[in-house]
Protein backbone atom coordinates (compact mmCIF):
# COMPACT_ATOMS: atom_id res chain seq x y z
CA UNK A 1 0.00 0.00 0.00
CA UNK A 2 1.07 3.88 -0.33
CA UNK A 3 0.34 6.78 1.34
CA UNK A 4 0.20 10.74 0.45
CA UNK A 5 2.97 12.51 1.84
CA UNK A 6 1.00 13.95 4.31
CA UNK A 7 0.19 10.77 5.52
CA UNK A 8 3.55 9.67 5.48
CA UNK A 9 4.52 13.02 7.11
CA UNK A 10 2.44 11.24 10.22
CA UNK A 11 3.35 7.99 10.22
CA UNK A 12 7.28 9.01 10.51
CA UNK A 13 6.32 11.51 13.17
CA UNK A 14 4.25 8.99 14.89
CA UNK A 15 7.45 6.52 14.51
CA UNK A 16 9.68 9.05 15.88
CA UNK A 17 7.30 10.40 18.90
CA UNK A 18 6.38 13.38 18.16
CA UNK A 19 3.40 15.17 15.55
CA UNK A 20 3.48 15.91 12.33
CA UNK A 21 4.02 19.90 13.51
CA UNK A 22 6.64 18.87 15.32
CA UNK A 23 8.74 17.22 12.60
CA UNK A 24 12.04 19.35 12.48
CA UNK A 25 12.53 20.56 9.35
CA UNK A 26 15.97 20.61 7.76
CA UNK A 27 17.32 24.46 8.21
CA UNK A 28 20.54 25.62 7.35
CA UNK A 29 23.47 24.40 9.47
CA UNK A 30 24.43 27.73 9.55
CA UNK A 31 21.28 28.95 11.45
CA UNK A 32 21.78 26.73 14.16
CA UNK A 33 23.15 28.55 17.29
CA UNK A 34 26.17 27.14 19.56
CA UNK A 35 24.01 25.19 21.92
CA UNK A 36 22.33 23.16 19.71
CA UNK A 37 25.99 22.41 17.77
CA UNK A 38 27.29 21.45 20.77
CA UNK A 39 24.29 18.72 21.03
CA UNK A 40 26.24 16.96 18.22
CA UNK A 41 28.47 15.73 20.70
CA UNK A 42 26.08 14.20 23.41
CA UNK A 43 25.79 10.64 21.91
CA UNK A 44 29.69 10.48 23.24
CA UNK A 45 28.76 10.87 26.56
CA UNK A 46 25.82 8.94 26.81
CA UNK A 47 25.54 5.48 28.42
CA UNK A 48 24.25 3.64 25.41
CA UNK A 49 27.18 5.64 23.48
CA UNK A 50 28.93 2.43 21.83
CA UNK A 51 25.54 1.56 20.24
CA UNK A 52 25.65 5.65 18.88
CA UNK A 53 28.97 4.83 17.75
CA UNK A 54 28.13 1.82 16.06
CA UNK A 55 24.75 3.37 13.92
CA UNK A 56 26.89 6.81 13.16
CA UNK A 57 29.67 4.75 11.95
CA UNK A 58 27.29 3.04 9.89
CA UNK A 59 25.85 6.32 8.43
CA UNK A 60 29.41 7.90 7.77
CA UNK A 61 31.12 4.57 5.85
CA UNK A 62 29.25 5.26 2.72
CA UNK A 63 27.64 8.36 1.22
CA UNK A 64 24.32 9.22 0.81
CA UNK A 65 23.35 6.97 3.63
CA UNK A 66 19.90 6.61 3.48
CA UNK A 67 19.02 3.41 5.61
CA UNK A 68 15.60 2.54 7.41
CA UNK A 69 15.09 1.56 11.29
CA UNK A 70 15.13 -2.59 10.26
CA UNK A 71 18.47 -1.81 8.55
CA UNK A 72 20.67 -0.38 11.34
CA UNK A 73 18.86 -3.07 13.40
CA UNK A 74 19.90 -5.92 10.81
CA UNK A 75 23.26 -3.80 11.13
CA UNK A 76 23.65 -3.95 14.98
CA UNK A 77 22.83 -7.94 14.53
CA UNK A 78 26.56 -8.52 14.00
CA UNK A 79 27.68 -6.32 15.72
CA UNK A 80 25.75 -7.24 19.19
CA UNK A 81 26.82 -10.86 18.33
CA UNK A 82 30.95 -9.66 18.04
CA UNK A 83 30.26 -8.21 21.23
CA UNK A 84 30.75 -4.49 20.31
CA UNK A 85 26.98 -3.49 21.45
CA UNK A 86 25.35 -4.87 24.63
CA UNK A 87 22.38 -7.71 24.38
CA UNK A 88 19.47 -5.84 23.22
CA UNK A 89 20.39 -2.96 21.01
CA UNK A 90 19.47 -4.82 17.91
CA UNK A 91 15.82 -5.28 18.40
CA UNK A 92 13.82 -2.84 16.59
CA UNK A 93 12.16 -0.99 18.80
CA UNK A 94 15.32 0.12 21.01
CA UNK A 95 16.90 1.18 17.05
CA UNK A 96 13.80 3.44 16.99
CA UNK A 97 14.49 4.86 20.03
CA UNK A 98 17.89 5.47 19.19
CA UNK A 99 17.62 6.89 15.93
CA UNK A 100 14.44 9.36 17.53
CA UNK A 101 16.99 10.34 19.77
CA UNK A 102 19.69 10.78 17.32
CA UNK A 103 17.31 12.86 15.17
CA UNK A 104 16.73 15.32 18.67
CA UNK A 105 19.78 15.90 18.77
CA UNK A 106 20.65 17.12 15.11
CA UNK A 107 22.91 14.02 14.26
CA UNK A 108 20.22 12.60 11.88
CA UNK A 109 17.76 13.88 9.83
CA UNK A 110 14.70 12.05 8.93
CA UNK A 111 14.05 11.21 4.84
CA UNK A 112 11.40 10.83 2.93
CA UNK A 113 10.30 7.89 0.40
CA UNK A 114 7.20 6.49 -0.85
CA UNK A 115 7.15 2.62 -0.14
CA UNK A 116 5.15 0.00 -1.35
CA UNK A 117 3.94 -2.45 1.97
CA UNK A 118 2.19 -5.17 2.65
CA UNK A 119 1.31 -3.97 6.33
CA UNK A 120 1.13 -0.85 8.74
CA UNK A 121 4.40 -2.84 10.29
CA UNK A 122 6.35 -3.16 7.40
CA UNK A 123 5.12 0.67 5.87
CA UNK A 124 6.43 2.13 9.67
CA UNK A 125 9.84 0.19 9.43
CA UNK A 126 10.33 0.24 6.01
CA UNK A 127 8.93 4.35 4.71
CA UNK A 128 10.76 6.65 7.37
CA UNK A 129 14.41 6.75 6.52
CA UNK A 130 17.25 8.45 7.98
CA UNK A 131 20.33 10.55 6.93
CA UNK A 132 22.96 12.21 8.18
CA UNK A 133 23.22 15.53 8.77
CA UNK A 134 26.48 17.51 7.24
CA UNK A 135 27.84 18.50 10.67
CA UNK A 136 27.45 15.27 12.54
CA UNK A 137 29.75 13.46 9.70
CA UNK A 138 32.81 16.19 10.62
CA UNK A 139 31.98 14.96 14.41
CA UNK A 140 31.86 11.34 13.83
CA UNK A 141 35.24 11.40 11.58
CA UNK A 142 36.90 13.55 14.25
CA UNK A 143 36.10 11.03 16.77
CA UNK A 144 37.30 8.08 14.92
CA UNK A 145 40.60 9.68 14.26
CA UNK A 146 40.48 10.79 18.10
CA UNK A 147 40.32 6.93 19.09
CA UNK A 148 42.72 5.58 16.38
CA UNK A 149 45.78 8.15 17.39
CA UNK A 150 48.18 6.61 19.53
CA UNK A 151 49.58 8.29 22.97
CA UNK A 152 53.02 9.19 21.84
CA UNK A 153 54.37 11.76 20.29
CA UNK A 154 53.43 12.42 16.61
CA UNK A 155 55.51 13.41 13.79
CA UNK A 156 56.01 16.61 12.47
CA UNK A 157 55.77 16.50 8.23
CA UNK A 158 58.64 18.73 7.92
CA UNK A 159 58.76 17.73 4.86
CA UNK A 160 55.94 19.69 4.12
CA UNK A 161 57.96 23.41 4.48
CA UNK A 162 60.10 22.66 1.28
CA UNK A 163 56.91 22.11 -0.68
CA UNK A 164 55.24 24.80 0.72
CA UNK A 165 58.18 26.84 -0.19
CA UNK A 166 58.11 25.73 -3.67
CA UNK A 167 53.91 25.68 -4.24
CA UNK A 168 54.02 29.69 -3.07
CA UNK A 169 56.39 30.05 -5.64
CA UNK A 170 54.12 28.15 -7.98
CA UNK A 171 51.18 30.47 -7.17
CA UNK A 172 53.14 33.51 -8.32
CA UNK A 173 54.14 32.17 -11.49
CA UNK A 174 50.32 30.89 -11.77
CA UNK A 175 48.65 34.14 -10.68
CA UNK A 176 50.67 35.86 -13.80
CA UNK A 177 49.75 33.69 -16.35
CA UNK A 178 46.50 33.46 -15.14
CA UNK A 179 46.20 37.45 -15.70
CA UNK A 180 47.94 37.42 -18.81
CA UNK A 181 45.56 34.41 -20.20
CA UNK A 182 42.71 36.68 -19.17
CA UNK A 183 43.67 39.90 -20.94
CA UNK A 184 44.19 37.65 -24.04
CA UNK A 185 40.57 36.37 -24.07
CA UNK A 186 38.58 36.21 -20.58
CA UNK A 187 36.57 33.42 -22.26
CA UNK A 188 39.24 31.10 -24.02
CA UNK A 189 40.21 27.21 -23.07
CA UNK A 190 43.45 28.70 -21.92
CA UNK A 191 42.04 31.49 -19.18
CA UNK A 192 39.86 28.64 -17.85
CA UNK A 193 42.64 26.49 -17.26
CA UNK A 194 45.08 28.90 -15.88
CA UNK A 195 42.41 29.73 -13.55
CA UNK A 196 42.02 25.95 -12.32
CA UNK A 197 45.86 25.36 -12.20
CA UNK A 198 45.70 28.54 -10.39
CA UNK A 199 43.17 26.65 -7.58
CA UNK A 200 45.13 23.58 -8.04
CA UNK A 201 48.30 25.24 -6.69
CA UNK A 202 46.31 27.26 -3.74
CA UNK A 203 44.65 24.40 -2.36
CA UNK A 204 47.29 22.20 -2.42
CA UNK A 205 49.52 24.70 -0.71
CA UNK A 206 46.73 25.30 2.31
CA UNK A 207 46.10 21.54 2.70
CA UNK A 208 50.15 21.29 3.25
CA UNK A 209 49.56 24.11 5.63
CA UNK A 210 47.12 22.74 7.42
CA UNK A 211 48.85 19.81 7.91
CA UNK A 212 52.02 20.62 9.12
CA UNK A 213 50.31 22.91 11.57
CA UNK A 214 48.11 20.39 13.11
CA UNK A 215 51.22 17.60 13.63
CA UNK A 216 53.25 20.83 15.29
CA UNK A 217 50.17 21.81 17.50
CA UNK A 218 50.14 17.79 18.22
CA UNK A 219 53.57 17.00 19.18
CA UNK A 220 54.15 20.56 21.42
CA UNK A 221 51.12 19.36 23.48
CA UNK A 222 52.43 16.11 23.86
CA UNK A 223 55.74 17.66 25.10
CA UNK A 224 54.15 20.06 27.22
CA UNK A 225 52.15 17.00 28.42
CA UNK A 226 55.80 14.97 29.63
CA UNK A 227 58.36 17.68 30.08
CA UNK A 228 56.93 19.35 33.23
CA UNK A 229 56.31 16.11 35.53
CA UNK A 230 58.68 16.65 38.45
CA UNK A 231 59.88 12.97 38.24
CA UNK A 232 60.83 11.11 35.35
CA UNK A 233 62.43 7.77 35.25
CA UNK A 234 65.99 7.80 34.23
CA UNK A 235 65.20 6.27 30.81
CA UNK A 236 62.17 8.41 30.25
CA UNK A 237 65.27 11.28 30.73
CA UNK A 238 67.74 9.79 28.00
CA UNK A 239 64.72 9.37 25.70
CA UNK A 240 63.45 12.94 25.88
CA UNK A 241 66.88 14.23 25.90
CA UNK A 242 67.54 12.33 22.46
CA UNK A 243 64.30 13.89 21.50
CA UNK A 244 64.83 17.70 22.53
CA UNK A 245 68.74 18.15 21.22
CA UNK A 246 68.24 15.57 18.39
CA UNK A 247 64.22 15.59 16.69
CA UNK A 248 63.24 19.56 18.37
CA UNK A 249 66.45 21.00 16.87
CA UNK A 250 65.95 19.44 13.18
CA UNK A 251 62.79 20.47 13.29
CA UNK A 252 63.00 23.94 14.56
CA UNK A 253 66.09 23.93 12.12
CA UNK A 254 63.75 23.14 8.87
CA UNK A 255 61.03 25.83 10.06
CA UNK A 256 63.67 29.21 10.60
CA UNK A 257 65.44 28.02 7.29
CA UNK A 258 62.40 28.20 5.04
CA UNK A 259 60.51 30.75 7.02
CA UNK A 260 62.23 33.54 5.43
CA UNK A 261 61.93 32.64 1.54
CA UNK A 262 58.34 31.50 2.45
CA UNK A 263 57.79 35.05 4.21
CA UNK A 264 59.09 36.69 0.85
CA UNK A 265 56.73 35.12 -0.58
CA UNK A 266 53.58 35.93 1.30
CA UNK A 267 55.07 39.47 0.86
CA UNK A 268 55.28 39.06 -2.73
CA UNK A 269 51.28 38.00 -2.93
CA UNK A 270 49.86 40.17 -0.81
CA UNK A 271 50.10 42.97 -3.30
CA UNK A 272 48.23 41.24 -5.46
CA UNK A 273 45.93 39.48 -3.02
CA UNK A 274 43.41 41.11 -4.50
CA UNK A 275 43.40 39.78 -8.09
CA UNK A 276 44.59 36.26 -6.72
CA UNK A 277 40.65 36.53 -4.77
CA UNK A 278 39.09 37.65 -7.64
CA UNK A 279 40.20 34.44 -10.48
CA UNK A 280 39.47 32.19 -7.15
CA UNK A 281 35.95 33.53 -6.68
CA UNK A 282 33.36 31.55 -5.99
CA UNK A 283 31.76 28.82 -8.38
CA UNK A 284 28.52 29.85 -9.79
CA UNK A 285 27.04 26.30 -9.66
CA UNK A 286 27.59 26.06 -6.16
CA UNK A 287 25.56 29.19 -5.17
CA UNK A 288 26.59 32.11 -2.01
CA UNK A 289 26.20 29.65 0.69
CA UNK A 290 29.03 27.10 0.12
CA UNK A 291 31.73 26.28 2.37
CA UNK A 292 34.68 27.55 0.30
CA UNK A 293 37.73 25.67 0.23
CA UNK A 294 40.91 27.14 2.32
CA UNK A 295 42.72 30.12 0.40
CA UNK A 296 39.55 31.74 -1.27
CA UNK A 297 39.13 34.70 1.40
CA UNK A 298 41.60 37.17 2.40
CA UNK A 299 41.15 35.75 6.13
CA UNK A 300 42.63 32.54 5.04
CA UNK A 301 45.54 33.66 3.65
CA UNK A 302 46.40 36.57 6.48
CA UNK A 303 46.34 33.55 9.00
CA UNK A 304 48.44 31.90 6.68
CA UNK A 305 50.67 34.61 6.68
CA UNK A 306 50.58 35.17 10.58
CA UNK A 307 51.71 31.57 11.31
CA UNK A 308 55.00 32.47 9.13
CA UNK A 309 55.89 36.53 9.55
CA UNK A 310 55.39 38.31 12.93
CA UNK A 311 53.06 40.92 13.25
CA UNK A 312 53.15 44.09 15.72
CA UNK A 313 51.91 42.67 18.98
CA UNK A 314 51.01 39.58 17.42
CA UNK A 315 54.19 36.70 17.41
CA UNK A 316 53.86 34.17 15.03
CA UNK A 317 53.58 30.64 15.04
CA UNK A 318 57.40 30.40 14.39
CA UNK A 319 58.60 32.71 16.87
CA UNK A 320 55.85 30.55 19.17
CA UNK A 321 58.08 27.29 18.27
CA UNK A 322 61.08 28.39 19.50
CA UNK A 323 59.98 29.67 22.70
CA UNK A 324 58.07 26.60 23.49
CA UNK A 325 61.78 24.54 22.30
CA UNK A 326 63.57 26.76 24.93
CA UNK A 327 60.89 26.37 27.80
CA UNK A 328 60.82 22.24 27.28
CA UNK A 329 64.62 22.37 27.23
CA UNK A 330 64.47 24.08 30.17
CA UNK A 331 62.18 21.67 31.83
CA UNK A 332 64.73 18.57 30.34
CA UNK A 333 67.29 20.41 32.26
CA UNK A 334 65.55 20.72 35.94
CA UNK A 335 64.54 17.14 35.33
CA UNK A 336 67.88 16.31 35.14
CA UNK A 337 69.33 18.30 37.75
CA UNK A 338 66.51 17.21 40.33
CA UNK A 339 67.50 13.68 39.70
CA UNK A 340 71.18 13.66 39.28
CA UNK A 341 71.23 15.40 42.53
CA UNK A 342 72.85 13.91 45.80
CA UNK A 343 70.41 14.12 49.09
CA UNK A 344 67.44 11.77 47.49
CA UNK A 345 66.00 8.73 45.97
CA UNK A 346 66.37 8.37 41.92
CA UNK A 347 63.63 8.77 41.16
CA UNK A 348 62.03 9.03 44.63
CA UNK A 349 59.06 7.12 45.54
CA UNK A 350 57.12 7.52 42.34
CA UNK A 351 57.13 3.77 41.18
CA UNK A 352 56.11 2.90 44.63
CA UNK A 353 53.27 5.55 44.79
CA UNK A 354 52.17 3.81 41.18
CA UNK A 355 52.24 0.54 42.22
CA UNK A 356 50.34 1.02 45.57
CA UNK A 357 47.80 3.31 43.14
CA UNK A 358 47.66 -0.07 41.40
CA UNK A 359 46.49 -2.34 44.39
CA UNK A 360 44.16 -0.08 45.68
CA UNK A 361 42.31 0.22 42.11
CA UNK A 362 42.41 -3.92 42.02
CA UNK A 363 41.16 -4.06 45.52
CA UNK A 364 37.68 -4.01 47.25
CA UNK A 365 36.15 -1.87 49.70
CA UNK A 366 37.63 -3.63 53.28
CA UNK A 367 40.97 -4.66 51.31
CA UNK A 368 41.46 -0.77 50.41
CA UNK A 369 40.96 0.50 53.90
CA UNK A 370 43.20 -2.39 54.83
CA UNK A 371 46.28 -1.04 52.29
CA UNK A 372 45.56 3.17 53.47
CA UNK A 373 46.23 1.65 57.00
CA UNK A 374 48.94 -0.40 56.62
CA UNK A 375 50.77 2.19 53.90
CA UNK A 376 49.91 5.45 55.66
CA UNK A 377 48.82 4.66 59.20
CA UNK A 378 45.50 6.22 59.30
CA UNK A 379 43.07 4.03 61.04
CA UNK A 380 39.30 4.65 60.57
CA UNK A 381 39.34 5.58 64.59
CA UNK A 382 40.66 8.62 64.72
CA UNK A 383 43.01 10.66 62.06
CA UNK A 384 46.81 10.55 63.17
CA UNK A 385 47.35 13.89 60.82
CA UNK A 386 47.67 17.60 61.83
CA UNK A 387 44.40 19.39 63.13
CA UNK A 388 42.28 20.37 60.45
CA UNK A 389 42.22 24.24 59.82
CA UNK A 390 38.52 24.96 61.14
CA UNK A 391 37.62 24.18 64.95
CA UNK A 392 35.51 20.86 64.87
CA UNK A 393 35.59 17.46 65.91
CA UNK A 394 37.17 15.35 62.74
CA UNK A 395 37.22 11.73 64.68
CA UNK A 396 33.76 10.96 62.93
CA UNK A 397 34.84 11.80 59.68
CA UNK A 398 36.31 8.28 57.20
CA UNK A 399 39.90 9.30 55.77
CA UNK A 400 38.26 9.20 51.89
CA UNK A 401 35.75 12.00 53.27
CA UNK A 402 37.82 14.00 55.20
CA UNK A 403 40.21 16.73 54.04
CA UNK A 404 43.08 16.73 51.05
CA UNK A 405 45.99 17.86 52.24
CA UNK A 406 49.32 18.63 49.82
CA UNK A 407 52.07 16.15 50.31
CA UNK A 408 55.01 18.28 49.26
CA UNK A 409 57.96 17.28 47.63
CA UNK A 410 60.51 16.57 50.10
CA UNK A 411 58.18 13.95 51.38
CA UNK A 412 57.31 12.25 47.80
CA UNK A 413 61.50 12.10 47.44
CA UNK A 414 62.96 11.39 50.86
CA UNK A 415 59.85 10.25 52.92
CA UNK A 416 60.57 13.56 55.64
CA UNK A 417 59.73 16.76 56.40
CA UNK A 418 63.27 18.17 57.34
CA UNK A 419 64.41 21.23 55.38
CA UNK A 420 67.80 19.89 53.03
CA UNK A 421 70.91 22.69 51.91
CA UNK A 422 71.86 25.97 53.10
CA UNK A 423 70.64 29.30 52.53
CA UNK A 424 73.29 30.64 49.47
CA UNK A 425 75.59 33.60 49.83
CA UNK A 426 74.95 36.90 49.09
CA UNK A 427 78.24 37.48 46.36
CA UNK A 428 79.49 40.77 46.53
CA UNK A 429 80.45 41.67 42.74
CA UNK A 430 81.55 45.32 42.61
CA UNK A 431 82.28 45.52 38.80
CA UNK A 432 78.46 44.40 38.15
CA UNK A 433 77.87 46.95 40.90
CA UNK A 434 79.47 49.48 38.73
CA UNK A 435 78.29 48.49 35.14
CA UNK A 436 74.39 48.83 36.72
CA UNK A 437 75.34 52.22 38.09
CA UNK A 438 77.28 53.57 34.96
CA UNK A 439 74.02 52.41 33.35
CA UNK A 440 71.49 54.13 35.51
CA UNK A 441 74.16 57.52 35.07
CA UNK A 442 73.85 57.11 31.34
CA UNK A 443 69.54 56.92 31.88
CA UNK A 444 69.37 59.58 33.39
CA UNK A 445 71.46 61.98 31.39
CA UNK A 446 69.91 60.87 28.50
CA UNK A 447 66.25 61.58 29.75
CA UNK A 448 67.55 65.00 31.51
CA UNK A 449 68.96 65.76 27.41
CA UNK A 450 65.42 64.37 26.37
CA UNK A 451 63.87 66.74 28.78
CA UNK A 452 66.07 69.53 27.88
CA UNK A 453 65.11 69.59 24.26
CA UNK A 454 61.45 69.70 25.31
CA UNK A 455 61.59 72.63 26.95
CA UNK A 456 63.75 74.65 25.08
CA UNK A 457 61.48 73.59 22.17
CA UNK A 458 58.42 74.83 24.45
CA UNK A 459 55.60 76.39 22.45
CA UNK A 460 57.23 75.70 19.15
CA UNK A 461 56.86 71.91 18.99
CA UNK A 462 55.80 71.96 15.55
CA UNK A 463 58.73 73.76 14.14
CA UNK A 464 61.40 71.34 15.68
CA UNK A 465 62.19 68.30 14.98
CA UNK A 466 62.18 66.06 18.01
CA UNK A 467 64.83 63.34 18.52
CA UNK A 468 63.69 60.15 19.90
CA UNK A 469 64.53 60.25 23.35
CA UNK A 470 62.81 63.69 23.53
CA UNK A 471 59.66 62.04 21.59
CA UNK A 472 59.22 59.35 23.90
CA UNK A 473 59.47 61.24 26.81
CA UNK A 474 56.58 63.63 25.66
CA UNK A 475 54.50 60.45 24.70
CA UNK A 476 55.07 59.24 27.96
CA UNK A 477 53.70 62.28 29.72
CA UNK A 478 51.08 62.77 27.14
CA UNK A 479 49.83 59.33 27.91
CA UNK A 480 49.69 60.62 31.73
CA UNK A 481 47.78 63.79 30.79
CA UNK A 482 45.12 61.91 29.10
CA UNK A 483 44.33 59.32 31.28
CA UNK A 484 43.91 62.19 33.77
CA UNK A 485 41.03 63.31 32.25
CA UNK A 486 37.25 62.90 33.02
CA UNK A 487 35.60 62.44 29.62
CA UNK A 488 36.69 63.31 26.21
CA UNK A 489 35.60 67.36 26.64
CA UNK A 490 38.00 68.04 29.31
CA UNK A 491 41.59 69.36 29.53
CA UNK A 492 44.41 66.83 30.94
CA UNK A 493 48.29 67.64 32.78
CA UNK A 494 50.96 65.41 33.75
CA UNK A 495 54.39 66.44 35.66
CA UNK A 496 57.62 64.59 35.20
CA UNK A 497 58.04 65.64 39.41
CA UNK A 498 62.17 65.51 38.52
CA UNK A 499 62.24 67.52 35.92
CA UNK A 500 59.36 69.96 36.64
CA UNK A 501 58.12 69.71 33.16
CA UNK A 502 54.74 70.16 32.56
CA UNK A 503 52.33 68.97 29.56
CA UNK A 504 49.17 69.75 29.16
CA UNK A 505 46.85 68.62 26.69
CA UNK A 506 43.20 70.25 25.76
CA UNK A 507 40.54 69.52 23.27
CA UNK A 508 39.73 72.37 20.46
CA UNK A 509 37.40 71.51 17.29
CA UNK A 510 39.68 72.26 14.37
CA UNK A 511 42.86 72.50 15.50
CA UNK A 512 45.56 69.86 14.35
CA UNK A 513 49.29 69.50 16.59
CA UNK A 514 52.04 67.99 14.18
CA UNK A 515 54.68 67.38 16.08
CA UNK A 516 57.83 66.00 14.14
CA UNK A 517 60.50 63.67 15.08
CA UNK A 518 63.67 61.22 14.30
CA UNK A 519 61.16 58.83 14.44
CA UNK A 520 58.22 59.88 12.80
CA UNK A 521 55.34 62.86 12.55
CA UNK A 522 53.11 62.67 15.47
CA UNK A 523 49.15 64.21 14.47
CA UNK A 524 46.90 65.36 17.44
CA UNK A 525 43.31 65.72 15.90
CA UNK A 526 41.26 68.57 17.79
CA UNK A 527 43.79 68.53 20.30
CA UNK A 528 45.95 71.50 21.68
CA UNK A 529 49.01 70.46 23.35
CA UNK A 530 51.32 72.96 25.80
CA UNK A 531 54.49 72.18 27.16
CA UNK A 532 55.83 74.50 30.27
CA UNK A 533 58.61 74.26 32.70
CA UNK A 534 62.40 74.64 32.72
CA UNK A 535 63.29 71.00 32.58
CA UNK A 536 65.84 71.65 35.27
CA UNK A 537 66.66 68.98 37.82
CA UNK A 538 65.93 71.08 41.47
CA UNK A 539 68.92 70.83 43.83
CA UNK A 540 67.83 68.98 46.52
CA UNK A 541 67.00 65.88 43.66
CA UNK A 542 70.19 66.66 41.94
CA UNK A 543 72.56 66.43 45.28
CA UNK A 544 70.56 63.23 46.62
CA UNK A 545 71.49 61.92 43.56
CA UNK A 546 75.39 62.67 44.13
Amino acid sequence: MTAPDHEADVLRAGVAGTTAADVPTQAPEQTRDDGQRLQLFAYLQAPEHRTYLAIMRLFTSTLLADLSAGEVSAALAAAEREGRVAPGESDVDTVIDRLKQLVRWGNLVVGRRETIASSIAEFQHGSVRYQVSKLAVRVQRDVDALLRAPEGAREVTRELLPAIDRGLSGIGAALSEALSAERRDPGAKAARQARERLAEQVTTVFLQHAELAATVRDFYAYLGQVVTRHQLAPDEISGFRNLLVDYIQMVVEDVLRHTETIAASLAGLAGVRSELLRLLGPADQLGADVERARGRTAADWQELTDWFVDSPGRPSQVSALREATARAIGSLLASVKRATAGGGLVPGRRGELLKLAKWLDTADDDTAHQLYSAAFGLHSARHLQPAPDYDSDNDKVPWRDGPVLDVTVSVRSRGDRGARGRTSRVLDDPMTEETLLAQARQADERRSAAVAELATAGGRLAERKLSADALGVLCELLTLAMAQREGADDAGSALDPVHRLRVTVRPETGRETRIRSASGTLTLRDTVLEVSGGGAVPEAARGSAR
